[in-house]
């Protein structure tokens, strides 16, 4: 079994012929991810499996996803410290409006789609351990510019996914008696509900938030910031910041303080809340360029921080949440899940489900390639896929014991364009993805030639 479907090792759909088509609906989605389900299903036969199973109402996303987060459970096990990243990305099915039912308006009427919140299980040091949750919504039509209420039960609004998350996380938090989780989100998650939806008892999870703009009354008497601006700085970091689109490189140089306070509870009409004690972090640029914004950052946790080491480990936690934007790329990037035509979102959900299992494969070996570089391939590659990949790019008979995961990432992303040369550093999810459709379409070939030969005698 090779190690994406391991992750399908113990999915119940109900009937032993629709889990062993999902098996088989996942490899082939697996080995082609960038191309359109018939394409990828490599025959009308197949095809047509594929769709009949996605229509199946034993076949639901919530069911497809089970036996990989079971697996991602166990992988937690082995780590005493995890992060539970969350965030919500849009999926644009605008072109495809007339041809899947039950879908929505987006940010404005005119984009029409649906969304993903799911929770994507990473360590501190950013290696993917898989997806923990999955939610995923569409928008009633006509419900965007609707006055609903500037006091609206928590329960109405659809930022409750975050505090729902949170409380899933916890519930989980309480089963892993050595594993401590940590609940991650940008501004988004920033919701008081969710800082008092269950106290962090000693089994519990622990959270880190991105803060909003918006200053904070405190129990006190005084503001938020006024109390940032009066605290001691604690730590000082420096960092390359990367180039992006329209943004040069750059080193950053930032000053970190830290102070522990009680906010003061805002009023619900619906419910009574507490004041909640938190540790609020600021990270504030030094000496920005003029022609840039400054780069800072106000994080809060329920976690104590008293020395510079504990405030710097906050930091390189929140900035683990750039893996869950890479995850969303390969997601739409690379499988180009909005690119699906099925005729309903009850068919297109299971199928995003597929897809987000493979995506994070792809991010995984990404990862565990860069970190764990002297590892034995066989740890993530099963034996046809590693010999296929070193008898094509190497031309010769590959070696009795299996190389190093370095070595083989690097040669299944040179069958995606990568160049490996010492100044390219290592290989990114792009040429990885490309990378392994190649390598499959390899091991079908060895497979279909050994074939042959034993026919032949």
């Amino acid at each position: 079994m090779s190690a994406l479907a391991s992750e399908f090792a113990s999915i119940d759909l109900g009937d032993q012929r629709l889990n062993r088509r999902a098996r088989r609906v996942l490899e082939k989605l697996g080995t082609k991810p960038t191309v359109s389900i018939p394409t990828a299903c490599g025959g009308w036969g197949e095809t047509r499996a594929a769709y009949r199973l996605f229509d199946q109402a034993k076949v639901t996303a919530e069911r497809v996803l089970a036996p990989h987060l079971a697996c991602t459970e166990a992988r937690l096990r082995a780590h005493p410290r995890v992060l539970c990243i969350q965030d919500t990305t849009e999926l644009d099915f605008t072109t495809k409006k007339a041809l899947i039912a039950d879908l929505g308006p987006l940010n404005y009427e005119r984009r029409w789609g649906m969304y993903l919140h799911p929770t994507l299980a990473v360590t501190p040091e950013r290696v993917p351990l898989g997806l923990l949750d999955l939610h995923s919504w569409a928008r009633e039509p006509g419900s965007l510019g609707q006055s609903k209420g500037p006091h609206r039960p928590l329960e109405e609004k659809e930022s409750v996914r975050w505090v729902d998350g949170f409380a899933r996380v916890n519930a989980l938090a309480e089963q892993l008696p050595d594993t401590r989780l940590t609940y991650l989100a940008d501004r988004e998650g920033d919701l008081y509900d969710l800082f008092v939806e269950a106290p962090c008892p000693e089994q519990g999870a622990d959270w880190l938030i991105r803060g909003q703009y918006h200053d904070r009354l405190l129990a006190d008497g005084r503001k938020l910031r006024a109390a940032l601006d009066e605290a001691a700085v604690l730590t000082e970091v420096t960092f390359e910041r990367p180039p992006a689109r329209g943004r040069r490189a750059r080193t950053v140089e930032q000053q970190i303080k830290v102070v522990r306070v009680t906010l003061k509870a805002p009023w619900r009409p619906d419910r009574t809340l507490a004041d909640v004690t938190v540790t609020a972090l600021l990270a504030t640029e030094v000496n920005p360029p003029a022609d840039e914004d400054p780069l800072d950052w106000l994080l809060l946790t329920n976690l104590t921080v008293e020395t510079p080491a504990q405030a710097l480990e906050k930091l390189a936690w929140y900035l683990c949440r750039w893996q869950i934007e890479v995850f969303f790329k390969i997601l739409k990037s690379g499988c180009r899940i909005e690119e699906l035509q099925l005729e309903k979102r009850a068919r297109l959900e299971p199928a995003i489900a597929f897809y987000l299992i493979i995506a994070w494969r792809v991010l995984f070996l990404t990862r565990r390639g860069r970190d764990c570089p002297e590892m034995p391939c066989d740890v993530v590659f099963d034996e046809a896929e590693w010999k296929a990949v070193y008898l094509v790019t190497q031309r010769k008979a590959p070696p009795a014991e299996p190389p190093s995961l370095d070595t083989m990432v690097r040669l299944v992303a040179t069958l995606g364009g990568f160049l490996n040369r010492k100044s390219d550093g290592f290989p990114g999810p792009k040429t990885l993805w490309i990378g392994l459709q190649r390598a499959a379409d390899f091991v079908l070939a060895l497979q279909a030639q050994r074939s042959v030969d034993a026919s032949c005698g």
